[in-house]
């Protein structure tokens, strides 16, 4: 059975469904960006050239498929993805102590996408809002 390969679409649609989200396009790197006033929590990730080259040297590739970075609850959070989803989230030395992954929308399964999305924009929106949204929405987990 084959799966439904994400898109940059999906996490639009995701990012801009959540409350007091906008979408920007960076000047710098030309990609989209979905944040709340206290900043990004979802973008587009185009590797830069110093980044091929540190993956380069360290025996690695960027991947050939759209990437996007989402921000991350700490260090463990991060480490957690990273070794439990290792095909769908990586991370690059630009990124190293710094709370994101990088994730291969090629790879990764539409809930975890919904379910990484929503965590990071939960990092980024306050309180009040956040806790309105998390009563709205139970967990299908309990």
């Amino acid at each position: 059975m084959m799966v439904d390969m994400a898109t940059l679409d999906d996490v639009r649609a995701l990012a801009l469904g959540l409350p007091g989200v906008i979408e920007q396009v960076d000047g710098h790197r030309g990609g989209a960006s979905w944040r709340t006033p206290a900043g990004a929590f979802a973008w587009e990730r185009r590797p830069s050239g110093r980044d091929l080259e540190q993956l380069a040297a360290l025996g690695r590739e960027w991947p050939d498929a759209v990437v996007v970075g989402l921000r991350t609850d700490g260090q463990q959070v991060k480490q957690a993805l990273l070794e439990t989803y290792p095909g769908a989230f990586f991370t690059i030395p630009h990124f190293d102590g710094y709370p994101a992954v990088l994730v291969r929308l090629d790879a990764i399964d539409p809930l975890l996408l919904r379910e990484v999305v929503t965590d990071a924009w939960l990092l980024k929106v306050g309180k009040r809002t956040a806790n309105e949204w998390l009563a709205a929405h139970p967990s299908p987990a309990g």
